[in-house]
């Protein structure tokens, strides 16, 4: 392998000095944050061989080739190593060079410096501050080194910890109507544990009692070591049918020849739907699957399924396998338990990401049915988000409370939220969301575009938003639209688990040409653009962090989706406007524009996902992201996904840039926004709510309303220290109480 290396040269060096003092040896990622540190300092190739620079990248970085590294190593006094995580080229160097000379030999530093001080670390990431720390302090030793002291400490201002703005986080959920949502349950006093695969989510919601992960095959194993030493005497354990047929079968085997009592809760989905939506190896079928558990010792099998009518009698189950609806799922459960051994459920019900995708396609009947929910009924009591579970039903702030109302555009029709003990829902048959007409051909519309900003150096750009709503898909096209002109781009998708509308952030760096960018990710403070398509998400530590005042531009999306924990907390404060002055101030005067991109987007495409493209023509519009109006079209072409409608969502943010108020106009009523209701006198409040009561029942009514404030008001003035506020909050929640109360 060292031969190998030598002669092909995968070693090498990249910036070398006339008279070489300091070395710095680098490898994988660790250059481009080396790279990086040195431009963030400014020191150039040519400033590098001035001060006596020489930088060395190691391709291979065990076993090193030493013969390339001895020959770096000549004339140098110092060698700064950085690498990731642990020292593997820092190690290999200290033993290459121990019985070097000490004349010849130099000093070799990398995780620690000679006192034993860290000075880079093994835990978690570099990044090019750190780095440029390392090498300012190595400079310092060769001799004097103050003049990068102002570079460097404005770089380790950007990278102090920024405090939480609120508790409210963008985690990861199932997707509305996602079999989980059900499937996930257990009977009161029992308890589920987790593996590999979406439901694994479960183990982030209080009300799932589901503990414990393990890795993909190794579902139930843990409860046999467990059971002999507990007095619990039964567990449940989830297990995706992508990792029954990869190897969780081999654990089920374990569990019926360990004799413990276990019911393995199988996830039949027809997906493997956390990677993408993937065919399941072997395409086994439920009546398959139920074939082979029994064959490997099962005491008893039964499915559900919210579809048990698509199995007739000749479906090919095994003798005594129960076909049961997943409104008895609790039952069933109940059921398994008691049985002694190891029992199987397979609950079977298709992916809701892969019912959206097929529908798309006509691969997947689409029920002509859509719930709505009557806010002048509805309560705001959240039974429908118990029974669902689902983040398609959301909060609509009204003059009479939190009520509740269904994202149409989320809404995947499994219709489990009319499972609750409600009169307010309302389902409507043949019914479609309605859009606005598309724009024009022509640019008629639109005033002449701004100039793109000069792309002179590297441009950075940090996009947030909410997973599965194509915030990746804008990295890749403002990517894709650079690549086109010639520039060079780097796209670094920060991800996860967010694809289930967790936090998404995708770092964009543009340059006049590749070899101008090196790290990847927008360094603390490097964002010259902030593409908020979420603001929850841009209000992170992690987004805020690389804002500079004066020098970001950030476009925010000032809808704020809820967050999945307003399904359990149905009157949580979700502190949008908090988080919309701290992006704003983050900003600096004049540096942000909001704008309810989701709204108006739902309004005029008729489908809220439309929000994303819209929030980039938006940007485009106004001038901030150094791209030709062409290139960002053929890069939609070239995508090749719904190119008509995402062109057109574009253009509907680039009208709303130049002229919002007749974007507003046309979607004046979709957008009626009752979170900020108009400010009113106390008179004016009640006579409002007056009238609504007795429309609602009678006058007498309304008139039993208006006593009640008039007898608090007086009470109130009589108060000493100009004591305000109870008559109002009296006349705001009483109309709602009295209204409840019948």
């Amino acid at each position: 392998a060292q031969a190998f290396a030598r002669a092909n040269s995968l070693d090498r060096v990249v910036i070398d000095a006339p008279q070489p003092r300091l070395g710095i040896v680098t490898t994988g990622k660790a250059y481009l944050d080396v790279r990086q540190a040195l431009s963030e300092l400014g020191i150039t190739e040519q400033r590098a061989a001035a001060l006596g620079v020489r930088v060395y990248k190691v391709a291979l970085s065990w076993p090193l080739e030493p013969q390339g590294a001895l020959a770096f190593a000549q004339g140098l006094k110092d060698i700064l190593v950085v690498e990731e995580k642990r020292g593997f080229v820092e190690n290999q160097l200290v033993k290459l060079f121990y019985n070097v000379e000490a004349s010849r030999r130099p000093s070799i530093v990398g995780k620690t410096d000679e006192t034993g001080a860290v000075l880079l670390p093994s835990t978690g990431e570099l990044t090019p501050t750190m780095v440029a720390r390392a090498i300012v302090a190595r400079l310092k030793r060769l001799g004097d080194a103050a003049q990068f002291d102002e570079r460097l400490a404005r770089l380790e201002a950007f990278e102090r910890p920024v405090p939480p703005v609120s508790s409210i986080q963008r985690t990861p959920f199932f997707c509305s109507g996602c079999p989980h949502n059900t499937s996930t349950r257990v009977p009161e006093g029992s308890r589920a544990m987790a593996g590999i695969g979406c439901h694994s989510m479960a183990l982030f919601m209080p009300d799932r009692h589901t503990a414990t992960l393990t890795h993909m095959g190794g579902e139930g194993v843990n409860w046999i070591g467990q059971a002999p030493f507990t007095t619990e005497r039964h567990v449940f354990q989830n297990l995706g049918d992508g990792t029954y047929a990869h190897s969780g079968l081999m654990a089920i085997r374990a569990a019926a020849a360990a004799g413990v009592n276990i019911t393995y809760k199988i996830l039949y989905n027809d997906a493997v739907a956390m990677t993408g939506g993937q065919p399941v190896e072997g395409a086994m079928t439920v009546p398959q699957i139920a074939q082979q558990v029994l064959a490997e010792g099962a005491r008893r099998v039964v499915v559900v399924t919210d579809e048990p009518h698509k199995y007739p009698a000749d479906a090919g189950f095994p003798k005594n396998v129960a076909i049961s609806h997943r409104d008895d799922l609790d039952v069933v459960q109940r059921e398994l338990r008691d049985i002694e051994g190891l029992t199987v459920l397979i609950y079977d019900q298709t992916c809701a990401a892969e019912k959206r995708r097929r529908r798309k396609r006509g691969k997947f009947p689409d029920p002509p049915e859509r719930v709505f929910i009557n806010d002048a009924v509805c309560e705001g009591c959240g039974d429908c988000s118990d029974k669902s579970n689902c983040i398609a039903v959301l909060p609509v702030e009204t003059e009479l409370g939190r009520k509740r109302r269904i994202d149409q555009s989320n809404c995947n029709k499994d219709f489990s939220c009319l499972k609750g003990f409600c009169p307010s829902f309302v389902t409507v048959r043949g019914a479609t969301p309605r859009k606005l007409g598309g724009l024009a051909a022509n640019d008629s519309a639109f005033a002449e575009l701004p100039e793109p900003p000069p792309l002179d150096r590297p441009y950075g750009i940090l996009v947030t938003g909410i997973g599965g709503t194509g915030v990746v898909t804008l990295g890749a096209l403002i990517g894709m639209a650079a690549h086109l002109e010639g520039k060079g781009c780097t796209v670094l998708d920060i991800s996860g688990l967010a694809q289930k509308n967790g936090a998404v952030m995708s770092h964009v760096r543009l340059a006049p040409q590749p070899e101008d960018l090196y790290a990847v990710r927008v360094a603390s403070g490097g964002a010259d653009v902030l593409l908020a398509c979420d603001p929850v998400v841009a209000a992170s530590p992690a987004a805020l962090s690389r804002l500079q005042a004066g020098v970001t531009k950030a476009i925010i999306n000032s809808h704020a989706q809820p967050t999945a924990a307003f399904i359990f907390k149905p009157d949580i404060d979700f502190e949008t406007a908090k988080m919309l002055y701290t992006i704003k101030a983050a900003a600096g005067d004049g540096g942000a524009d909001s704008i309810d991109a989701t709204g108006l987007a739902a309004a005029l495409m008729g489908d809220s996902i439309a929000a994303n493209l819209f929030m980039l023509g938006y940007a485009f519009q106004k001038g901030v992201l150094p791209l030709s109006l062409s290139a960002i079209e053929s890069a939609i072409a070239l995508n090749g996904v719904a190119v008509d409608t995402n062109k057109r969502s574009f253009a509907w943010g680039r009208l709303a840039a130049h002229d919002r108020a007749q974007v507003e106009a046309l979607v004046r009523t979709a957008l009626r926004d009752d979170s900020v209701p108009e400010p009113q006198s106390l008179d004016a409040l009640v006579e409002n709510r007056a009238a609504f009561l007795k429309d609602y029942q009678n006058a007498a009514y309304a008139q039993r309303y208006r006593n009640t404030v008039r007898t608090i008001r007086v009470a109130e003035a009589k108060l000493a220290h100009g004591f305000s506020g109870l008559a109002e909050a009296v006349a705001r929640v009483l109309a709602t109480a009295i209204e409840r109360a019948q």
